[in-house]
């Protein structure tokens, strides 16, 4: 059986994971943002490796004490792997280890897939951010998990 290994984000990835970014996102972020990634304390992100190709990043920014997630991606030939809740379920275990007891996240309203993954990961809905996403508009979701 082929196994994901959920890592830490290293100068490595960076390649990957921007490019698999530039496929996925609207507003995609820069290498120089992830490259910036690097080197904030504050931030904690992972990548799910398959035979060593990265399939998935995730990540969050702690934020005193509360991790928001910036960003959760699976390169779309590996989806349905449940690669993106086992990447949640790390950064959950190196956030409690700094001491993060709540999290939240945006999400695009018309994203069902990710609102479920969420949900399943013990996000609930807590409100609306109207017209927070561009290319196309739409509302965020904000779903918060706490303890």
């Amino acid at each position: 059986m082929r196994m994901i290994r959920i890592r830490f984000f290293e100068q490595k990835d960076i390649d990957r994971v921007w490019k698999m970014e530039q496929n996925y996102f609207s507003e995609p972020w820069s290498k120089a943002e992830f490259e910036a990634l690097l080197t904030r304390e504050y931030c904690i992100y992972v990548v799910a490796e398959l035979d060593d190709l990265v399939v998935g990043f995730a990540g969050m920014t702690n934020l005193c004490g509360e991790g928001d997630i910036d960003k959760v991606m699976v390169d779309e030939n590996y989806r349905g792997m449940h690669i993106a809740g086992q990447m949640l379920r790390e950064l959950f275990a190196i956030g409690e280890k700094k001491g993060i007891e709540s999290y939240t996240l945006e999400v695009r309203v018309g994203n069902a897939p990710a609102i479920a993954l969420y949900e399943h990961a013990g996000f609930v809905n807590e409100g609306i951010r109207p017209n927070f996403y561009t290319k196309p508009t739409e509302d965020a979701m904000i779903m918060w998990k706490r303890k």
